[in-house]
């Protein structure tokens, strides 16, 4: 029989007999119980927020852009940087090489992509910065818990190298996918779906952040919502414009409007109190 002062109130009935009622640790496991089942019916109703790396986490596009449009034209194909960004943003280096190649009716140099990635990298460590304002983003989705993950174009090791010099990679951990791990790079939807289905989430649960026309309609076609973000450098005044015609839900012209879309909060800046 259980200790009355432990997990209940002895009463005696009128015809002798006793019974106990729930009190102390008893209704405060069954109390504790129904809070978590509540917690977790309320977690599992939170989105997985899809982020894009390049644009939308570091401002990374110009310089990115550029060091294409300088080797571009060093092998008599020229280009400038505002170009390879119009026409190439969120695509993955294997379909640019193919449009390229298409475009100007021969094949690039084999080392190609290894020599724009070694220069890209020695550019990355000594000038990258994170987009503004998107660590305070950041640091309010881990405060509320919100289930995140990075799905880039980029290939892993510049996506890697991109959060590490930044400081945001431990907001992410090992949840970073690369179009690398996938057959078809944005704007097919592939990159998304595996995204998803890796971090245990149905498509229409998830909320995709973009820059790109090649992303926004990644997201679409994947069956999620779908967040254009004009908060990079690299943006033009019309490419929010654009990114609203592939089909963005909404549109954000900085971190504070991407806080407030994705959590109805104004972040604080990292580091700050």
């Amino acid at each position: 029989m259980p200790a009355p002062d432990a997990v209940g109130k002895r009463d005696v009935e009128p015809d002798g007999s006793r019974r106990y009622t729930l009190t102390g640790s008893r209704r405060a496991g069954r109390l504790m119980r129904a809070l978590t089942e509540t917690g977790l019916r309320e977690r599992a109703a939170r989105p997985l927020v899809i982020f894009d790396c390049d644009g939308v986490l570091v401002d990374s596009e110009v310089l990115a852009c550029d060091v294409q449009a300088r080797a571009l034209t060093g092998y008599g194909l020229p280009i400038s940087g505002a170009d390879v960004a119009r026409r190439f943003l969120g695509m993955s280096a294997k379909d640019m090489r193919r449009l390229l190649e298409s475009d100007f009716g021969r094949p690039l140099p084999a080392d190609h992509e290894s020599r724009c990635g070694e220069e890209l990298f020695s550019l990355f460590r000594r000038e990258l910065k994170p987009v503004a304002g998107i660590a305070g983003v950041l640091e309010e989705i881990e405060r509320a818990g919100v289930a995140r993950c990075v799905a880039s174009s980029s290939s892993a090791e510049r996506i890697a190298l991109a959060l590490e010099v930044t400081g945001l990679s431990t907001f992410f951990g090992p949840h970073v996918f690369s179009s690398s791990m996938v057959s078809r790079g944005k704007p097919a939807p592939d990159l998304f779906l595996h995204a998803a289905k890796t971090m245990g989430f149905a498509p229409e649960s998830c909320v995709v952040v973009e820059d790109s026309t090649n992303g926004i309609k990644a997201a679409r076609s994947a069956g999620m919502r779908a967040l254009g973000f004009v908060g990079g450098v690299h943006c033009r005044p019309a490419h929010g414009d654009d990114l609203l015609a592939a089909g963005a839900d909404l549109l954000c012209r900085d971190s504070l409007e991407l806080a407030k879309a994705l959590l109805g909060v104004t972040p604080i800046e990292a580091g700050t109190t």
